[in-house]
């Protein structure tokens, strides 16, 4: 009988062993499946520094300490909850913006690269320090919904744009007489964003329920129109063509011209 009850138990104590393997063999295959679909994010705001999307997830090793070495708790690491690449490091302005460290104590001490303190080096008559400046940083841009900016409305509200951290620069009130009452004048929010850092502190102090002015990545927010096009006022952008113009012309062969003019003058 006693025999009958070990064996039982052995049994039971096997079932349980199994069973317990197997569930975590399904949440290996769970977790590595979310692993997978949990790419880079294109929504996902990063620390300052942060090299672009695709290589910050693959630079990042995930080990948190530019998040511990946040003093306003405004970096937290990714989880399955958060859409984006499990463990890296990211923000949300209208929780916790960037507060604009001087020192950016988050990049320097960063082990993998995937924060390069090169990327927002300080500049001396054009030549990089070495040395960090915040300024630089390009974590996303402020995007303003004019539909529900209540400055847009004509309701007196400067909210962003006494939060700016670039006061005047990155965001400038642009005054426009209401013809609506004929008494009144707009001061609209204008964001500009070859200066904006994408810190994020205007939309925290957006005072909309849902935030009127809100960041996102550089690379969502901002288009590209093509190295084809040139503005015939900008000298570095005359610079620009002129250049590739002398690089198509050394990488060019006389055997490539005579074939360019044998196509023009082919009739058949």
């Amino acid at each position: 009988m006693a025999a009958k009850q070990n064996m039982n138990s052995r049994r039971d104590a096997l079932k349980t062993l199994f069973r317990g393997a197997g569930l975590l063999s399904l949440g290996g295959a769970v977790w590595g499946s979310t692993a997978v679909t949990l790419k880079a994010s294109e929504l996902t705001l990063r620390p300052p520094g942060a090299l672009d999307e695709y290589h910050f997830v693959k630079a990042c090793i995930r080990c948190g300490t530019c998040v511990e070495a946040c003093p306003y708790d405004t970096l937290q690491l990714a989880t399955l909850d958060d859409h984006t690449a499990i463990g890296t490091p990211f923000f949300k302005p209208r929780l916790i913006p960037c507060y604009m460290c001087t020192d950016v104590p988050c990049v320097p001490v960063c082990p993998s690269g995937a924060l390069d303190v090169k990327k927002i080096a300080k500049q001396n008559d054009g030549v990089k320090t070495g040395k960090p400046d915040i300024n630089k940083a390009k974590m996303g841009v402020a995007m303003l919904d004019q539909e529900a900016c209540l400055a847009y409305w004509g309701i007196q509200c400067d909210a962003c744009y006494r939060a700016c951290p670039l006061f005047g620069e990155a965001i400038t009130l642009e005054f426009k007489r209401n013809e609506r009452t004929g008494k009144h004048a707009f001061l609209k929010p204008v964001v500009h964003r070859d200066i904006c850092t994408g810190c994020g502190l205007c939309e925290h102090a957006c005072v909309t329920e849902k935030a009127a002015i809100f960041v996102l990545p550089r690379s969502v927010a901002t288009g590209k129109v093509g190295a084809h096009y040139i503005k015939g006022w900008d000298k570095d952008d005359e610079e620009r063509l002129r250049n590739l113009k002398e690089k198509k012309t050394e990488e060019s062969s006389p055997e490539d011209e005579l074939n360019d003019w044998e196509y023009l003058l082919d009739d058949e």
